[in-house]
């Protein structure tokens, strides 16, 4: 049952796009897949995805380190709010942004007084995406966090080591591999968010068009070609990037065992 579950929602709609793909002319498929509105496409894309997944992952780990060893007023309201994006349309959140960091916006309007641009920049791509993978990096850190033993870091002070030192040799190894399981998280649903991205990027070509709007675009126009191709590469490229961060993960594990 695993694994017909497995090949009808995965396998069988990934190997009818390949299938497809296997089609078209393979001058024509490195025509689609490389010209410049492709690979600004792509560059705007991953860039994103992995400035986004990055800042999730520093303060993914504040968030989630507060939630599990501090007791404050409110706590269980805070806690709930972080499964906020997982709840909430992705258009919504594209609105909601949109409305709060715009030109006339309540923050918008202060950041534009100062010369900072949201809004229909690359800088709202990555403020879009950074809201809708916050939740992956805090419930992955959140119950690593909760099993840390207390008494290790005790042990390390009363040996006078020093917060810093207590972290960095003590705490930060036994978060990493959450820490990369979490980053990698955040990437791939970056890498594939559309809804929250259209009403804040501008959608502007080679400056803040990410790949699955071209991919709609691609559509609208039917070159169904030019999308099948770029859906490829990008369904590729997302593979080798979580493989690679799933090794890395591997490798901390066992090297810190």
């Amino acid at each position: 049952m695993t694994l017909v579950y497995l090949s009808v929602i995965v396998l069988i709609p990934l190997g009818g796009l390949f299938f497809k793909v296997a089609q078209i002319d393979p001058r024509e498929f490195w025509r689609l897949a490389t010209n410049d509105l492709a690979l600004s496409a792509y560059r705007v894309t991953f860039g994103s995805s992995f400035a986004a997944a990055l800042i999730n992952a520093v303060m993914g780990t504040l968030v989630a380190w507060v939630l599990a060893r501090y007791q404050f007023p409110g706590r269980p309201i805070a806690d709930a709010l972080i499964d906020f994006p997982f709840a909430l349309p992705t258009a919504v959140a594209g609105l909601t942004l949109a409305s709060l960091f715009g030109p006339r916006g309540w923050l918008g309007s202060t950041l534009e007084s100062i010369g900072i641009k949201v809004v229909l920049h690359p800088l709202g791509i990555v403020l879009a995406l950074t809201f809708v993978g916050f939740p992956f990096v805090v419930r992955t850190l959140q119950p690593v966090i909760d099993q840390l033993e207390v008494e290790a870091e005790e042990a390390a002070a009363l040996m006078g080591a020093g917060r810093w030192y207590t972290f960095r040799r003590v705490i930060a190894p036994a978060l990493l591999p959450a820490m990369l399981t979490g980053f990698a998280m955040a990437f791939a649903r970056a890498v594939g968010e559309y809804g929250s991205v259209i009403f804040v990027a501008g959608n502007k070509a080679y400056e803040s068009q990410i790949a699955p709007v071209l991919i709609v675009s691609y559509l609208e126009q039917y070159e169904y070609g030019g999308a099948m191709t770029v859906a490829v590469v990008l369904l590729l490229l997302s593979l080798v990037l979580l493989l690679t961060v799933n090794v890395l993960e591997r490798w901390s594990s066992r090297f810190l065992r």
